[in-house]
């Protein structure tokens, strides 16, 4: 295979693709796993590390080979092979450093390149391509044919240039009325996905396709522990490089990818003439090369566990790059916030089901059509593929909606026909007073301007979009519903607190936490990066709360109105001794 040609030395520069919408939902929680799984590891690996042995055994320790400060030099060559030994090849140099201070921090041990590279044929037919970098002691050659060579004073690394991920599988959605537009947007984007097997399972063989990383940062750790010989920690042993003869160990090479997002890395095909390539070289320090390998560690465990999505991960970088310190602070604070708010209101709504005895005052139709809201979630999540920990949260949703139904409602069993039916029947607190009569209201004019607009919105999607089946379209139509339209489902209620002129029926304390989520919302909403519809169903729900607050406000509690428990306010007077003892004292008095 012929060798590649040199490339030359130009301005940095490189194309970048068009980044992928990610879905924002739960990024805080990611970011708080994520940090405590890496900090927890890296601890663990420092406390639990095997200790070094006591006695003469102590003396058996590897050390650095090389000194703080010693100066090395650097070649960077290019190969289409794996294992390099052609150093008389000068097109296959295309870096060379002298004179850089090793594990110094300053501006003579970190140095930078950019230049461009023309990709030869079998690299433009996924072809690899390696750089392999040698450092040596200032004054000595990394050929071992050289004269001068010295095994005790080279070291070097190969890392590829180029990463391989399967062609993204062919689009099965198509138009449904089949517009002829279609053809013409149907051609799929290239693109890397993550499920090569499922690929295979579904289309055949699974076509692989070459990318291109334009940006190469080689760290050399600042490490000089003297290691035990045998019982190195087991987070550094697989990096580390022992020279057999001495038992001691070379300066460790980093190849540092962790802000190498994959919308940058580059489609290399036949139509590419040139790459870019930006190369750097300097020190890294032992902290934070175990933090970045720790974090990359917990990255994989979330997403083997289902906890995150593939391409979470570069997402979550994207906010610490281009985010605000401060306000990344705040965001993780407010995260953990958001967790213990959500978990509260979780609680407090099924203690207020759970001993709820009258249905006085709520509306019942609203807990049947939020238990249908979250079964079409459910059902359009398990048509996407979606990881399985949000099923089964949507899932456990479901489940819950379900119960407050019967909590709300009698449900029966009717076995009169061939197939027995589920029946529902109003509860007696709830049809025997104003409460269905507003509810009825409220949700018939409800319900008219919601199919109507549910109508609207599936016409245009059948008309202007790409679906996978029928099936497909009726329920993405539903969801863009309930995302759009779902915060109405609490106007009928405030509809019943309008007309009833109370809200002591209302779960107070769980709505208060939901309603401190949705400011919580408000803030992600501008730190992270999401559709603007999106962004603007975060808001629709703090004009419903807030409208809560002042029927809170104008409407005062009816102390002999009987509340969600079944009991009074002035029940508690008289459950309590000393007030039972004054109006007893009192009625005393009036007849004496």
């Amino acid at each position: 295979m012929a060798p590649p040609p040199p490339a030359q030395a130009a301005g940095g520069g490189g194309g970048g693709q068009q980044q992928r919408q990610q879905q924002a939902g739960g990024l805080g929680q990611t970011i708080t796993g994520v940090i405590r799984i890496a900090v927890f590891w890296y601890f663990a690996s420092k406390f639990f590390a095997p200790k070094r042995p006591a006695g003469p055994e102590s003396a058996q320790l590897m050390s650095n080979l090389f000194q703080r400060g010693e100066y090395l030099d650097m070649w960077l060559y290019v190969s289409e092979h794996e294992k390099f030994n052609d150093f008389g090849n000068e097109g296959a140099l295309i870096w060379h450093e002298t004179n850089m201070p090793y594990a110094v921090w300053s501006r003579e041990s970190t140095r930078t390149l950019s230049l461009k590279y023309y990709p030869t044929e079998a690299l433009k037919n996924n072809g690899s391509l390696y750089v392999h970098v040698f450092f040596a002691r200032s004054g000595y050659p990394p050929d071992p044919n050289d004269p001068e060579y010295q095994p005790l004073a080279v070291f070097g690394k190969t890392h590829s240039i180029v990463v391989y991920y399967p062609k993204s599988k062919a689009d099965k959605k198509r138009s449904l009325l089949r517009n002829p537009k279609d053809s013409e947007e149907a051609q799929p984007l290239v693109q890397a996905v993550d499920d090569p097997q499922g690929d295979s399972e579904d289309d055949g063989p699974v076509e692989w396709i070459s990318f291109w990383k334009p940006n190469i940062t080689i760290n050399l750790v600042d490490d000089f522990t003297r290691y035990p010989s045998n019982a190195a920690p087991p987070n550094i042993a697989p990096y580390l490089n022992v020279e057999p003869t001495t038992g001691n160990y070379f300066p460790t090479i980093f190849f540092n990818e962790f802000w190498l997002l994959r919308d940058k890395l580059i489609p290399i095909n036949e139509t590419v003439t040139e790459l870019p390539l930006n190369l750097e070289v300097g020190p890294i320090s032992m902290t934070k090369w175990q933090l970045f390998l720790q974090i990359d560690q917990s990255f994989q465990i979330h997403r083997s566990y289902g906890s995150m999505l593939e391409g979470e991960a570069d997402e979550l970088k994207r906010v610490f790059l281009e985010g605000n310190p401060y306000l990344l602070v705040i965001t993780m604070v407010v995260s953990l916030l958001h967790s213990v708010f959500d978990f509260l209101a979780f609680k407090n709504d099924i203690q207020f089901w759970n001993k709820n005895k009258s249905m006085e005052g709520l509306s019942a139709k609203s807990v049947v059509v939020n238990f249908i809201c979250q079964l079409i979630v459910f059902l359009y999540l398990l048509d996407n593929d979606t990881s399985w920990m949000i099923l089964a949260s949507s899932g456990v949703g479901c489940c819950i909606e379900f119960w407050k139904i019967g909590k709300a409602m009698h449900i029966e069993i009717d076995r009169s026909g061939t197939i027995p039916m589920l029946r529902f029947r109003d509860r007696e607190s709830y049809a025997g007073n104003k409460t269905k009569e507003y509810d009825d209201i409220a949700m018939k004019y409800l319900s008219g301007v919601l199919f109507f607009l549910a109508i609207c919105s599936s016409i245009y999607s059948l008309m202007y979009e790409r679906h996978k089946s029928w099936y497909s379209w009726i329920l993405s139509s539903l969801t863009s519903c309930v995302y759009m339209f779902g915060f109405t489902m609490m106007c009928p209620q405030l509809f019943i607190n309008y007309k009833l002129k109370s809200v002591a029926h209302l779960p107070w304390r769980q709505m208060t936490y939901k309603f401190l989520n949705t400011i919580i919302d408000d803030l992600f909403a501008f730190v992270i990066k999401m559709p603007t519809l999106h962004r603007l169903s975060v808001f629709r729900d703090d004009l419903v709360f807030l409208i809560y607050l002042y029927q809170r406000w104008i409407y005062k509690v009816d102390k002999t109105r009987v509340n969600e428990f079944g009991f009074a306010g002035e029940d508690d007077k008289v459950s309590d001794g000393t007030e039972t003892d004054a109006l007893i004292s009192k009625e005393d008095k009036k007849t004496n």
